[in-house]
Formats: structure tokens, sequence, C-alpha cells
């Protein structure tokens, strides 16, 4: 016998995408971060303990591609990145410190 499916639990909780999206190695100390002043690679590498190169690079780029982040290119020399919350992100600072007051 098969049980059938209900598309209301595929879509599953709104609170779970949020979650995926914040899931992962570095995400929430990024956000965190993020919250408080633009972020810069180096930077994130020596607040962010045990975090590495790679790793890093990847949340960010997962982060910007879930709309969480914005990357902006500073031409001032030195050339250099900086990550802030984009609107999308802004938007979630209430919820995701909703989450942070539960632990």
């Amino acid at each position: 016998m098969t049980t059938p499916k209900n598309p209301k639990s595929e879509e599953g909780c709104p609170a779970e995408g949020l979650l995926k999206q914040l899931s992962g190695k570095w995400k929430p100390q990024i956000f965190r971060l993020a919250l408080e002043s633009p972020l810069r690679f180096n930077s994130l590498l020596r607040q962010i303990q045990g975090s590495n190169r790679q790793s890093l690079s990847v949340a960010l780029k997962e982060l910007e591609s879930e709309g969480l982040l914005e990357k902006t290119v500073i031409q001032l020399k030195p050339l250099h990145i900086e990550y802030v919350l984009s609107e999308r992100g802004k938007s979630l600072v209430a919820v995701f410190r909703q989450l942070e007051g539960l632990l």
C-alpha cells in the first residue's frame, strides 16, 4: 500500500528554506559578522577560528547566490572586495536574532 503524496509536505515549512540557506560550514558565523559591518575575506579568515580559504570561499559564494550577501569590488588601492548584507539578508535579521535567542 502506498501513501498518497501531500503537495503541502513537499513544499515544507517556510522556515525550512531559511534554515537550509544558513546551514553549512561557516554560514551562520558569516551572517552574524555581516550584521556588524562589511566583511573582507582575510578578516573573516582571522575572525572565524578553524576556517580555511576553500570552505570560506564556498560559503561566501553560496550566501551570495542565495541573495543574502552582496559582493562589492572596491576600486581603491589596494583593490579589495567587501561583502555586505543584501536587502533580502537585512529582511532576515529579525528572524536570525530570534533563532540566536533560542539557544
